[in-house]
């Protein structure tokens, strides 16, 4: 049942807790449980100046407040399933392999829940999981396997808002909400009774666009769908619209996704606020359901022995860069929150050591005094955040200071690698050679609005370099491009001589049945080209 009351009495709730908060973490027992809530396209800069300054999230900022914020954190690959096997595995996505949203990671793989269940922990998960294959369409998948081909189509519909023009409408993501409850009751019912540690896995579909209806004028669009209700938890005063750059002078592959989001066309700046301000509201309903969970913990008085942690998989460009969605380096996607709070936790610390989601399975097992295995590519994030760790200089070299994110999947015409180091960002595109790379300093700036790859000549080498040093790019971007090739074989074998028209009436459809010929000559070039015999 929906507390709507804790909506109501939000502000006095977080008194009480804010209140007990230090003598809780005092008073902690030595084994742990664990609530971890990852939510799904949550920009993370949304918790922190000036983002914060956007929309009311209470239990985030909570948080904040009574625990340790992580200012750099960030997705290791910017699209739901490769970026959720990695945080389940604790492995970078050219090991896990997961190349797109179908193909994710192997069943068999020890996730960090199954070895805490394996040392006595009682474990459960709720919600959107979506981190060995995430069941996406015919459309998702074929769109991924032909990204190299030389021809540009639409993917996606224009992105549009749906209001529910009532001000008491709280429940809007329905699915959610119940996951939601299904957590709360569990921890009600079942884990107060524990006499061991436990684990709770919440995964929530917010603030992901919704899918829009699957025939009409708007099939293939992504639309942000909130009520009255959350809207007005918006400042619309606060919000931002991002600068575009002219098409002409986009970097090739930001212009191949601008297309095929179906974004190079005209939009208003009432329409970018919308969507932005839509997208806000859509994040203050995720809030109040992690609320839910920090709630229950504390009327369960399990919350002084309880760590709680919120992110996400990824973040949502909300026509920043010309684009909606994620698939992208920049930081809108790939920025994603971080917060960690509980018995031992900092409160009120800012950490602006870069991390990334690989690090959620070494602290984990670092929370259950579990061993790490040796061959992890993440870091425990508790000693960055921990109250025993007091030597700033010692803290600083627990945690590589660069991460690594790539993606490989649609809406994106080549394999993308990002480093992201103190200020820096660098992006390599492929081979490193067919595509030029871009270099952002984040520091001057923070909205990467200019590259300055070859202005800094001997940075872009170095981190290059770097780059090399933790993956062989270039090799891991052939093997991709082979994958896809027999991945789209056999796809094409199995439909038969009637390919075309099944792609025909895919979400390509706006631009496939004009001229068909032309883009299955273009495919069948594609495939001739630098392809292994015997796939062929």
């Amino acid at each position: 049942m929906l507390l709507l009351w804790v909506l109501v009495v939000a502000a006095s709730a977080l008194a009480v807790l804010a209140a007990g908060a230090g003598e809780q973490r005092r008073g902690a027992a030595k084994a742990l449980n664990v609530a971890l809530v990852v939510s799904d396209s949550f920009d993370g800069r949304l918790t922190f100046h000036p983002g914060s300054q956007v929309v009311k999230l209470p239990f985030i900022n909570f948080m904040k407040a009574r625990g340790t914020s992580f200012l750099n954190a960030y997705t290791n690959s910017p699209i739901c399933c490769p970026s959720r096997a990695a945080m389940w595995s604790g492995l970078f996505t050219h090991l896990t392999e997961s190349w797109n949203n179908f193909k994710g990671l192997d069943p068999n793989y020890p996730t960090w829940m199954d070895v805490m269940e394996r040392h006595g922990y009682r474990t459960q998960k709720f919600g959107k999981l979506d981190y060995t294959s995430g069941h996406h369409s015919i459309s998702n998948r074929v769109e991924a396997w032909t990204r190299d081909v030389a021809f540009l189509l639409r993917q996606e519909g224009r992105p549009m808002v749906n209001l529910i023009h009532n001000r008491t409408k709280v429940r809007v993501m329905e699915r959610d909400w119940q996951n939601t409850h299904k957590a709360v009751n569990w921890l009600r019912k079942e884990a107060i009774n524990y006499t061991e540690p436990f684990v709770l896995y919440l995964g929530l579909n917010l603030p992901h666009p919704y899918p829009s209806p699957s025939s009409g004028e708007n099939f293939g669009s992504s639309t942000f769908h909130t009520s009255l209700y959350w809207l007005e938890k918006v400042s619309h005063d606060a919000i931002k619209i991002p600068k575009w750059s002219p098409l002409s002078e986009m970097h090739p592959v930001d212009y191949y996704s601008s297309y095929t989001k179906n974004c190079t066309g005209r939009f208003t700046k009432k329409e970018m606020k919308n969507i932005r301000a839509f997208y806000y509201a859509m994040c203050a309903e995720t809030d109040a359901m992690l609320g839910e969970i920090i709630l229950a913990l504390h009327q369960l008085d399990l919350l002084q022995k309880t760590i709680v942690i919120y992110s996400s998989d990824h973040g949502e460009l909300a026509m920043e860069h010309r684009q909606f969605y994620k698939m992208s380096m920049y930081e809108a996607s790939a920025h994603v929150p971080l917060l960690m709070m509980g018995p031992g936790i900092k409160a009120g610390l800012q950490v602006s050591n870069v991390v990334s989601l690989v690090d959620i399975y070494p602290t984990m097992l670092n929370i259950a005094g579990i061993p790490l295995p040796q061959n992890l590519s993440g870091y425990s994030l508790l000693p960055l955040s921990s109250e025993t760790f007091k030597n700033e200089h010692k803290v600083k070299n627990l945690h590589p200071p660069w991460i690594l994110s790539e993606f490989h999947g649609c809406n994106v015409n080549a394999s993308t690698y990002m480093l992201r180091t103190n200020h820096w960002k660098y992006i390599a595109y492929s081979d490193g050679a067919s595509i030029l790379p871009q270099l952002f300093d984040l520091s001057s700036d923070p909205d990467e609005l200019t590259n300055v790859a070859v202005k800094f000549p001997e940075i872009t080498y170095s981190l290059d370099q770097k780059l090399r040093s933790i993956i062989n790019y270039p090799k891991v971007s052939a093997s991709v491009h082979q994958y896809n090739k027999e991945q789209f074989i056999k796809w094409k074998q199995s439909i038969g001589q009637n390919y075309s028209n099944v792609i025909a009436n895919l979400r390509w459809h706006q631009d496939w049945q004009k001229e068909p010929k032309k883009y299955e000559n273009a495919i069948d070039q594609w495939l001739k080209t630098h392809m292994n015999p015997r796939a062929v």
